[in-house]
């Protein structure tokens, strides 16, 4: 995901509101970056990744390490529980405020905390050998048990009620234009999530006016980063990796994020969430796509191709291409954070505030 930062910020609290299980995409693995933080990320913010990957400046969702949230943060989080409970209670259904603290650690937190070469080899890139789709499934949390209980028509129901009617057990939103999904003002109905996060965090305009003052920092960070892929040092060590990935069995691959977008594009086309053909009817899947009717011999073929590339592409850039891309990242963004000071502090005073 390239950053807007704008788009990630604002898309952060739309995640929230739509079950706490996000993305139509894998998150960005803790074991694919380093640990340290490089100069831009200081004030960008934890999710702020600049991956040696290639892929760009990125706001990663990620499931272990990093920093942990403020206590106003965890605040702000326990007051949209309390107001999503209050809501489902006037629904008629029955819905358990969870404390943040008891969702810190995530099923695949384990998973994410393993070294770079482990993660490669027992997960690949985490994109067709782990179900984001069962993120959610969580024993421990009360509301799972309610749910469970409840008949899947009444399930169908508290679905709607807690996410909106176009949302569905996994918590994946299917939101497309019009219909009977909006509500008066034309807004997309998220339901008693949603409102609850609109309540605590303000309206959604009003956070996008408050970013807006932003353009111009998000806009010269992209420009960086067109500057960092452009550099020679950074053409010559992709080359390099290109080869070795074409040693290792896997030819083809020019770009460092094409070994990811390709296990990326097998797994769309297994699942059938291949984008709509240009100027198709307007349809998005907010949320993971499941396995459960995937064919199981194809996953497996697939996740196997995912691990082997992700081993060779993990090896070949460390062979030269991590460091060297390091090298020239940190030297960009420091001269970069020397020439935008003030903008970066206000940002992240903004962000604070959040």
């Amino acid at each position: 995901m390239k950053t807007s930062r704008t788009a990630s910020a604002l898309a952060i609290l739309a995640v929230l509101a739509v079950a706490g299980c996000g993305n139509d995409k894998a998150p960005v693995a803790s074991g694919d970056q380093n640990g340290d933080k490089s100069p831009l990320a200081e004030y960008m913010g934890e999710g702020f990744v600049s991956s040696s990957g290639g892929g760009g400046f990125k706001v990663a969702l990620r499931a272990g390490g990093g920093q942990q949230p403020s206590e106003e943060e965890l605040a702000k989080q326990r007051k949209v529980e309390d107001a999503t409970a209050a809501c489902m209670k006037t629904a008629g259904f029955e819905y358990v405020a969870v404390p943040p603290e008891q969702n810190a650690k995530s099923k695949f937190t384990d998973a994410f905390n393993l070294p770079p070469d482990k993660f490669a080899q027992q997960y690949g890139y985490g994109i067709s050998t782990i179900d984001w789709s069962k993120a959610g499934d969580d024993d421990t949390n009360p509301n799972t048990k309610i749910r469970n209980a409840l008949s899947p028509a009444a399930q169908k129901a508290y679905d709607k009620a807690l996410n909106g009617p176009n949302a569905n057990g996994s918590g994946a939103v299917v939101i497309q234009g019009g219909g009977d999904s909006r509500t008066n003002s034309g807004k997309q109905d998220l339901g008693c999530r949603g409102k609850s996060v609109e309540q605590v965090y303000g309206k959604g305009q009003d956070r996008a006016a408050d970013f807006k003052k932003f353009d111009s920092l998000f806009k010269d960070i992209q420009a960086l980063q067109k500057r960092i892929d452009s550099d020679q040092r950074v053409v010559d060590a992709t080359s390099a990796w290109s080869d070795c990935m074409a040693d290792a069995g896997h030819a083809g691959f020019k770009k460092v994020d094409d070994p990811r977008t390709k296990v990326q594009q097998k797994l769309d086309a297994l699942t059938g969430s291949t984008p709509p053909a240009k100027g198709g009817p307007g349809k998005t899947i907010t949320g993971p796509p499941s396995f459960d009717k995937v064919d199981s011999a194809k996953l497996s073929e697939l996740r196997k191709f995912e691990i082997d590339l992700a081993v060779a592409d993990q090896k070949c850039k460390a062979k030269g291409y991590d460091d060297a891309y390091k090298k020239v990242q940190y030297d960009a963004e420091k001269e970069f954070v020397d020439q935008h000071k003030a903008e970066l502090e206000s940002y992240r005073d903004e962000m604070a505030n959040r």
